[in-house]
């Protein structure tokens, strides 16, 4: 359904387009917006990043492999096995042990690449102590929500070890959902402060916004994240109640007024274009590939190598790292096909901020200030962009924001029946 609504766009779009720009009058120089070279320091933190994804993906497989190989799980299932006794505290301990010695294993990769690499490149102003902090904190939350839901896929995997693939993954839409609606108002905070915006006038002007966008009884929040970094950021999430208009406080600083409004008018229409239940429809549609491709594989590993591994069925509890082993590997193949979908969802809502707000040049040189504060590179090259981008490359996005005036040309908008 997603590649035909996607085929079925470009065909629509694309006459459009063509007839825009055959009859709109050419930009003068001073009308387009640049895409600048990225500094040294941007290549630089570009070519550690590739790397590190690179280590970092197999550091992914490499630990639970180990955790595997040496019978270690299993001898953290009979330690909760002792503690625990009964099945739903085994598994609840066992996830606690695990996270652990996971945490731990990981501590230096984790302390360098969010802690040293970030501060090296002038990205950071976060403290050790906030660091530690932080790092607690949502080690906290790991262990409180594995402790809580872990149970729910091992009793499916004893009760019906043929499609308890199918049923984890039904069971996961409500779990998604009932994130999405808590995030805002429960976790995020632990890490930031959120409070008031500052600038009322500014405030005023994102709700105006907000409303012609079709989002009513939307709140705007400031976030204190100077306190960890120089990077900028703004969203739009929650559901409901908890629905919120989020600024950082670095892109507050850093962007003029009408640069700030054409951001988030294209965070506005990730809400309104029901971006949000589109990710969780192709999130669903992972997990279920992802899933059923653990299902099909385990069974071979585990029965070859059970002597090794301290189990025999994937319905142990020691069977969590061969779990983690095969998504991990199996994401490899799947990413660029994610990716791409994020990356059309991100160009379908720069699309709606320009038909929302006409203003090119503001939002054309907000996207240059992201690529220089953020260290980006605007144009990364293919296999950056098909494993690792859920954005359109940033000079793509400038290109795009010159050169989409369909209004100019009296051309229909996309979206204009969304806008009041």
């Amino acid at each position: 359904m997603i590649r035909r609504t996607l085929l079925l766009s470009l065909i629509l779009l694309m006459p459009v387009g063509a007839m825009a720009q055959s009859a709109a009058p050419p930009l003068s120089a001073t009308d387009r917006v640049a895409v600048p070279e990225p500094s040294a320091k941007a290549l630089a933190y570009h070519r550690s990043g590739n790397l590190l994804w690179v280590a970092n993906r197999a550091w992914g497989l490499l630990v639970p492999v180990l955790f595997l190989w040496t019978g270690f799980s299993g001898r953290m299932r009979d330690w909760a096995a002792r503690i625990g006794r009964k099945w739903f505290f085994v598994v609840a301990i066992y996830w606690v042990i695990f996270t652990l010695v996971s945490t731990a294993i990981d501590l230096p990769r984790v302390y360098y690449e969010g802690f040293v690499r970030q501060h090296a490149y002038g990205l950071s102003n976060q403290t050790i102590g906030k660091w530690a902090s932080d790092q607690t904190a949502s080690l906290g939350i790991t262990l409180v929500i594995g402790s809580l839901v872990l149970w729910i896929p091992y009793l499916l995997l004893a009760r019906s070890p043929r499609r308890w693939w199918l049923y984890t993954t039904m069971l996961a839409i409500p779990f998604i959902i009932l994130l999405q609606l808590i995030t805002p108002i429960w976790i995020d905070p632990l890490f930031n402060k959120f409070g008031p915006m500052k600038d009322k006038a500014l405030e005023t002007e994102l709700l105006q916004l907000a409303d012609r966008s079709g989002i009513e009884g939307g709140r705007v929040f400031e976030v204190a994240k100077s306190e960890d970094t120089k990077q900028l950021n703004a969203y739009v999430n929650g559901f409901g109640a908890t629905q919120r208009i989020v600024l950082w406080d670095t892109i507050i600083k850093a962007m003029d007024r009408p640069q700030l409004l054409t951001v988030m008018g294209h965070e506005m229409g990730h809400y309104v274009l029901r971006h949000v239940w589109q990710l969780i429809a192709v999130s669903t549609l992972a997990i279920l590939v992802l899933l059923y491709a653990v299902y099909k594989l385990s069974d071979t590993l585990i029965g070859r190598y059970s002597g090794r591994f301290r189990f025999t069925s994937l319905a142990d509890v020691a069977s969590l790292p061969l779990i983690l082993l095969l998504v991990v590997a199996v994401s490899l193949v799947m990413d660029p096909l994610t990716l791409a979908f994020a990356r059309h969802i991100e160009h379908e809502a720069d699309r709606f901020t320009l038909e929302l707000t006409h203003d090119n040049h503001a939002f054309g040189t907000a996207l240059v200030i992201l690529q220089q504060e953020n260290l980006g590179v605007p144009r990364p090259g293919r296999l950056y962009t098909w494993f690792r981008e859920n954005h359109p490359p940033l000079g793509e996005r400038i290109d795009f924001s010159n050169d989409y005036r369909p209004w100019e040309s009296g051309q229909p908008l996309v979206y204009a029946d969304r806008f009041k």
